[in-house]
């Protein structure tokens, strides 16, 4: 597709919800219509430009990713958004900013190679909870827990869902935590509207009424009732089937086995025997765990070939696109579809956590002024007034509805600032318009490239999408027996589940009880016993 459809798309990441509030970062409109921001005004807020902030002059220095897309003449830690950023800080706080960048590719390997020479800068950070984990419990970050409440004003008012004990070991905080821009579904169902009209069916609200469907789909030769494919590094294409299966009676119970242990929680075998049966008459894709890379199940979608999918919100966006255009019309093939009904009638919809990255201040590299600069600087970057500006460079101009307008490569190489701006943005990505739906829909629609959705498409996605919204507990804390089992259960879990699913059916029960003992065997009861264990000993 074309760059502004993908633009289109990734802008689609940042679109769903409503959120905590946070603060009125649109500006007045101008002549033409067209907001435009005020950067004056914007320098920070009453509370982070109070006078008293600003103490003796403190150098601190602060990890940025490299992407390698500088603008020419400039540098990762040196260019106008990098200065723009210095100049607040030190004509707010008297601080002195200097940048260390980290390559992306290759970031959390470099911050632990820093960590462990004591070259780190005074803020690093991580999307890796076993990185934090291990830092926070072997005493190399700053407890942050009087810092946080000292100068951590904003951070609490405009990032506080994000701030919902993860960052915390015990009563100390060791990371603060970024706010996401979106409340976003980890995973969502697409159908073919037009194939049920064609087969005049009603859109399924339960797993026997889309079993109907698919049935009727095979019978009419419409094409693969159900396409999945065989990412080997994710759960998405089975995980609300299945948990849609699972009672979850307390928190202690989704606390112990939450997402990544779903497949193996008391009723999800039922769950994966329904998929085999589905399999073997032939509802779901024959060969799927064969399409690692997904160029088959992509390419299928886009060329009208399924009927259903299950898949990460928007994945499949770019390929319903297509679809859409060589048929001709806007909202001509699928539409989001909640119909994982539980036990009780109700639905859960797994949603992202609120909070993205692990914000840490190392202990051997900063002393206790440095500190305390820094969460002033994490506390500016919380306003959304002053976000916004690096979001989207302090120059940014809003449209009609109060969005912000995404700055061309163009105009950003022109005019010195990085290519990535969110790189800069490590607090806070929740803005005015992301809380409102229809100001989204109307964004979303107006932006693309070719007509493939309406607006009212967006709003029942949004709609569809909250339906049964649902968060699992989470704590900072990692067990041995998950640090030591994790990974290789999470990577022996997928192989087990498609086996499940592809299994002969007189085999099922055989190769069920046989991938489970060889799950308990490689540590997986040692992990939900500690999970288990743990929650007791906080609750």
């Amino acid at each position: 597709m074309k760059k502004k459809l993908l633009a289109t798309v990734l802008s689609a990441c940042m679109v769903m919800g409503v959120l905590a509030g946070c603060g009125n970062s649109k500006a007045p409109a101008d002549t033409n219509g067209t907001q435009t921001a005020d950067s004056t005004s914007d320098s920070g807020s009453a509370d982070t430009a109070a006078e008293d902030l600003k103490g003796d002059e403190v150098d601190i220095t602060v990890m940025v990713w490299d992407r390698g897309n500088a603008a020419p003449n400039t540098t990762t830690e040196d260019n106008a958004l990098t200065q723009w950023i210095q100049k607040q800080m030190k004509d707010l706080y008297n601080i002195n900013v200097t940048y260390v960048s980290v390559p992306r590719s290759e970031s959390d390997d470099k911050v632990n190679i820093m960590m462990s020479g004591g070259t780190a800068p005074n803020i690093v950070f991580t999307y890796s909870q076993d990185l934090f984990y291990n830092y926070a419990s072997s005493g190399a970050l700053k407890d942050l827990s009087s810092l946080y409440q000292q100068y951590g004003s904003n951070i609490q008012q405009y990032c506080g869902e994000a701030q919902n004990g993860i960052g915390d070991l015990g009563d100390q905080k060791f990371a603060v935590m970024k706010q996401r821009g979106t409340e976003n579904a980890r995973h969502t169902a697409y159908i073919r509207k037009d194939w049920l009209d064609q087969l005049g069916m009603d859109v399924p609200k339960t797993k026997e009424e889309l079993g109907k469907y698919l049935y009727a789909v095979k019978d009419a030769g419409l094409g693969t009732p159900w396409a999945m494919s065989g990412r080997s590094d994710t759960e998405k294409m089975y995980l609300n089937f299945v948990g849609s299966y699972v009672t979850l009676t307390d928190d202690k119970m989704a606390y112990t086995y939450a997402e990544s242990y779903m497949a193996v929680a008391p009723g999800a075998k039922d769950g994966l025997k329904q998929l085999n049966e589905w399999y073997n008459d032939g509802l779901i894709t024959q060969d799927f765990p064969t399409d690692t890379d997904e160029s088959v199940f992509l390419a299928d979608v886009a060329n009208g070939k399924v009927g259903f999918v299950l898949d990460d919100t928007t994945h499949i966006w770019d390929s319903t696109a297509v679809l859409n255009t060589t048929l001709g019309a806007e909202d001509a093939s699928f539409i989001p579809v909640q119909c994982f009904d539980l036990p009780d009638g109700s639905y859960r919809t797994p949603f992202e956590y609120r909070y993205a990255m692990f914000v840490m201040i190392p202990e051997e590299t900063t002393n206790d002024e440095q500190a305390a600069a820094c969460m002033k600087y994490l506390n500016w970057l919380a306003d959304p007034a002053n976000a916004v500006q690096v979001r989207y460079t302090p120059e940014l101009t809003y449209d009609e509805l109060g969005v912000a307008n995404e700055p061309s490569t163009a105009d950003k190489e022109a005019k010195g600032y990085p290519g990535t701006c969110d790189d800069l943005c490590i607090m806070n990505l929740n803005f005015d318009w992301v809380n409102d739906y229809e100001t989204m829909s109307k964004s979303q629609y107006a932006a693309q490239e070719q007509d493939w959705a309406s607006v009212e498409w967006y709003e029942n996605y949004y709609d569809v999408c909250a339906n049964g919204k649902y968060r699992f507990p989470i704590y900072g804390y990692i067990s041995d027996e998950q640090a030591t089992y994790g990974t290789d259960i999470k990577n022996k879990m997928l192989t087990f589940v498609y086996n499940c699913i592809c299994a002969p059916s007189d085999q099922f029960e055989t190769v069920y009880q046989k991938g489970y003992d060889e799950l308990v065997n490689s540590g997986l009861q040692k992990i939900l016993d500690a999970r288990a264990a743990y929650y007791d000993s906080v609750n």
